[in-house]
């Protein structure tokens, strides 16, 4: 990066990266295991009521879900940036 305005375009869009993603985990696992939980019991998945699927097993999916679009998405921020490594 050549300019201290380059460098905070990229801080800028790599906190606003990370705000979304963290902002999603939150509502997949507290809000839909915890808070939505009796709502979404109302749907079966598997046999399973949907908010109990969430506290056990759908927010780990969701979780590893997030981590390879934040390698995806961080890559891309990285090249638009050109500080990828080459």
């Amino acid at each position: 990066m050549s300019s201290d305005k380059s460098a905070g375009a990229y801080w800028k869009a790599t906190i606003s990266l990370l705000t979304k993603i963290m902002i999603v985990w939150f509502v997949v696992s507290f809000g839909f295991g915890i808070l939505f939980a009796d709502v979404l019991n109302n749907i079966k998945l598997g046999g399973y009521p949907l908010g109990f699927f969430f506290a056990q097993q759908g927010s780990i999916y969701v979780f590893i879900a997030l981590i390879f679009y934040y390698g995806k998405k961080m890559g891309d921020i990285d090249r638009e940036f050109d500080v990828d490594e080459k």
